[in-house]
């Protein structure tokens, strides 16, 4: 039996209820993991409240790590007693163990602890993809991070700084900015305080930025597209502020034939080997130290409500996990 996390009607973080169920074994293709640490994401807020509404009852949850306990047939890249990490579909991490598809789960290098990577998976193969899978990024390119003090944008600033590529990030005071610059952006404009359009223009000598990274959304999305130079790609893969409402496309061409995506890491992950690619990447980046973790909350799985609604308010820094 495992302690899950599920709801039975999409709402608030009181829809939550901890149930204990069979963990079963697995089939072909799958394999049953024991949770060591669970990541805390905005996809698990819009899945709860319904702004991506899901078959209920469900257990959420996106990423974790732990160690593997059974392999069914035809799994090959893993086995029994390997430490392993993932961000995958179906959700169901909030738990201490289940069962799920081998091909979205990777073998964890010794040196990346279970919470680090629990704290990773999603933000930091999200990170990877916008990097390096969207647009073409190089050294010398200058980019706008939309929350680098978030979870992702933490991960980002030093992702930029390591390829050589100018960030600046946007967050809500003076202590998130200062975040975002001890981690590596070159500028952190203060939305609370600036406009950020007129500092972006200001700091590119009116210019534009090559891309924005945009996991905001609704607030931040038109004046994101003003902070791009011509032809520059807007990357909107989050919606922390709510969705997106629909745009005339005809005002892309009007702001200098911008280019606009909304990609998904699920997209991405979905061919096995490109995920094992993605994710060789990833922990490169932190055995390296290039990139490393700031785990700043904590919370154990009975109390999974409270960190939604931390989640929620804007009261994180860095990231989250739910420790088993």
């Amino acid at each position: 039996m495992a302690k899950t996390a599920i709801i039975e009607a999409h709402g608030g973080p009181e829809q939550f209820r901890l149930i204990e169920r069979d963990v079963g074994e697995p089939g072909p293709g799958e394999i049953r993991m024991a949770h060591k640490a669970i990541g805390l994401n905005f996809i698990d807020v819009y899945q709860r409240s319904g702004l991506y509404p899901m078959a209920l009852p469900h257990a959420l949850g996106m990423e974790a790590a732990g160690v593997v306990e059974a392999v069914g047939d035809g799994v090959t890249h893993l086995v029994a007693g390997d430490r392993a990490a993932y961000a995958a579909n179906p959700p169901g991490a909030y738990s201490e163990a289940r069962v799920m598809p081998a091909a979205h789960v990777v073998k964890l290098p010794d040196a990346v602890p279970f919470d680090v990577a629990a704290a990773m998976m999603l933000k930091g193969l999200t990170t990877e993809y916008l990097f390096h899978r969207t647009t073409p990024l190089t050294a010398g390119d200058t980019v706008l991070f939309q929350a680098a003090a978030g979870g992702v944008g933490m991960i980002a600033c030093q992702w930029a700084r390591s390829e050589k590529i100018t960030l600046i990030g946007t967050a809500g005071g003076a202590e998130k900015c200062q975040l975002a610059l001890d981690r590596g952006a070159a500028h952190c404009i203060d939305y609370k305080a600036e406009d950020f359009v007129t500092k972006v223009q200001e700091l590119t000598d009116g210019k534009g930025v090559d891309a924005v990274m945009d996991g905001v959304g609704k607030d931040t999305f038109d004046g994101s597209l003003d902070c791009l130079k011509p032809l520059g790609m807007m990357m909107s893969f989050g919606n922390a502020s709510g969705p997106v409402p629909p745009i005339n496309i005809g005002m892309l061409g009007q702001k200098g034939s911008l280019k606009v995506t909304r990609p998904t890491l699920f997209t991405h992950i979905a061919d096995p080997e490109t995920l094992r690619a993605m994710a060789e990447r990833l922990f490169a980046k932190v055995t390296s130290a290039d990139v490393t973790l700031r785990i700043d909350q904590r919370f154990k799985l009975d109390d999974v409500a409270n960190a939604h609604r931390a989640l929620e308010a804007r009261q994180t820094t860095g990231s989250t996990v739910i420790e088993i």
